[in-house]
């Protein structure tokens, strides 16, 4: 009789352990699991006419961060820099759509996010530093953008040229022959140039064009010899991301000749150039993850107006 009693009690102290280890491993493959959950990443693309990450990159990290996105953890970066050779842009665009990212980042300029609306319209687009948007087929308008691109433009107004002139020439009065360094090719720089030509008459000063032909090293060589053929004494550039990207190589240029200089982002005057009188790029980017955070949150692009720098 003892020895039964001895038995069942056995019996029943195995039962007891198996079902706790059966629990404990239940709850290690549960725990597992919503770690992993939580560790899930949100594939973000990441499409840029520049070779490099930009200093204002860091800017748009930052600010993920503070809304509790952060690098490695909650989001990860696919990158792809076109660094000025416009023909990887359907490639690249291509390969973040075959990713399946949840988003994709395109700018500064308007070709990153037109190739990345020519490959999807099922994936939200982000925008940065576009000139026109609604001009150059990116949104239906600024208020309503409709389909799946929104986000932000760069210039502050069309006559924003002629500003940079006004301003050149009351830093330096003495100036009478400024070079605009531009590609024709650019719709925009057009728009900009006839600006500069109309605030031109006002201020007393003659404008002349350093035209690239194309979009490489060598069509900028030949714009800023041009530069020099015709004595300016006086440097404006227009925006764009192939500028952006050769910042410095255009402010020492403008050093090495004595040429005063205005530029279109805030980089060249910190990198040594004259002036600057533009939006912030530091803050554009920063106004960016907060488009970046709404979309992966579950808002729509078409829901979100295209903000322009104030």
């Amino acid at each position: 009789m003892k020895t039964g009693i001895r038995h069942d009690a056995i019996g029943n102290s195995n039962k007891t352990k198996v079902v706790g280890f059966a629990l404990c491993a239940m709850l290690f493959v549960l725990c597992a699991a919503a770690e992993a959950q939580q560790q899930k990443m949100a594939p973000i693309g990441y499409l840029s006419a520049q070779s490099e990450p930009p200093p204002t990159l860091l800017s748009f990290k930052e600010e993920l961060g503070k809304l509790g996105w952060v690098e490695g953890k909650q989001f990860a970066f696919e990158s792809r820099y076109v660094g000025g050779k416009v023909e990887k842009y359907p490639d690249f665009a291509a390969e973040l759509v075959r990713l399946k990212v949840d988003v994709i980042v395109a700018g500064p300029g308007n070709a990153a996010p037109n190739a990345a609306k020519r490959a999807t319209s099922a994936i939200p687009i982000v925008m940065v530093a576009v000139i026109d948007p609604v001009s150059n087929g990116l949104v239906a308008s600024l208020a309503r953008p409709g389909a799946n691109v929104t986000g932000l433009t760069w210039e502050v107004t069309r006559e924003q040229s002629g500003k940079n002139l006004e301003l050149l020439k009351q830093a330096v009065p003495k100036i009478t022959r400024v070079a605009i360094l531009r590609n024709p090719k650019v719709s925009t720089h057009i728009e900009y140039s006839k600006e500069a030509e109309r605030a031109a008459k006002s201020l007393g000063v003659s404008i002349q064009f350093a035209d690239m032909q194309a979009r490489n090293d060598e069509s900028l060589q030949d714009a800023l010899g041009a530069v020099l053929k015709e004595r300016a004494d006086a440097l404006l550039v227009t925006p764009h991301p192939f500028f952006n990207d050769r910042h410095l190589q255009i402010v020492e240029f403008a050093a090495r000749n004595k040429l005063p200089g205005i530029y279109p982002t805030i980089t060249s005057a910190e990198s040594g150039g004259l002036m600057s009188y533009a939006p912030s790029g530091h803050e554009i980017w920063r106004r960016a993850a907060t488009y970046l955070d709404k979309i992966l949150k579950g808002t729509k692009p078409a829901d979100l107006p295209v903000e322009q720098p104030m």
